[in-house]
């Protein structure tokens, strides 16, 4: 599997695997994620410009799955992994945030964080099991993770318990 940096060209390909990658959620009971729209095409292009977008491609150089970050409080963030599901299942995303994590190093940033569901098993404890990640307690949730955490829970996803976690590099 190769990936490479993320092309605006591609930007609503992007948009289309979060469709598609969200409907499982509709087998767990969580239709509302499942209904969400993806973020909209400027904002992915925002991420392309930042150098901090990245897509894994099929055999033709079309994306099956993309991964977006964010810079918060020194460490990079993953704002966005998604895969489509004819590709799941075969470490595309966890590729992908190896690819992140690459490039933290190479900046010199010393973690990854994200957030997430707790009871979804491809969420966190996939992240757990296979990724590397651990869950923050809340003493250890800095002001940019807590920012996200209520942006969140403004947006309605703490209908369902969710973590904050994080991998040392």
């Amino acid at each position: 599997m190769r990936i490479r940096a993320a092309r605006a060209d591609e930007l609503h390909l992007l948009q289309d695997i979060e469709r598609a990658a969200g409907l499982c959620f509709r087998d767990v009971g969580m239709a509302e994620v499942a209904d969400d729209d993806p973020l909209p095409l400027d904002e992915l292009a925002r991420y392309v410009r930042s150098g901090l977008a990245w897509v894994a491609v099929d055999a033709a150089d079309s994306p099956v799955g993309y991964l977006i970050a964010d810079r918060v409080d020194g460490a990079l963030h993953v704002e966005q992994v998604s895969v489509d599901p004819g590709s799941a299942r075969r470490g595309v995303g966890r590729a992908l945030i190896d690819r992140l994590a690459d490039h933290a190093v190479r900046e010199g940033v010393r973690a990854l964080t994200l957030t997430t569901f707790t009871d979804v098993p491809w969420n966190a404890p996939y992240y757990a099991a296979r990724c590397g990640f651990r869950t923050l307690g809340g003493e250890e949730l800095t002001p940019g993770l807590l920012e996200i955490r209520a942006a969140e829970t403004a947006h309605g996803l703490d209908r369902w318990p969710r973590v904050c976690m994080r991998r040392t590099l």
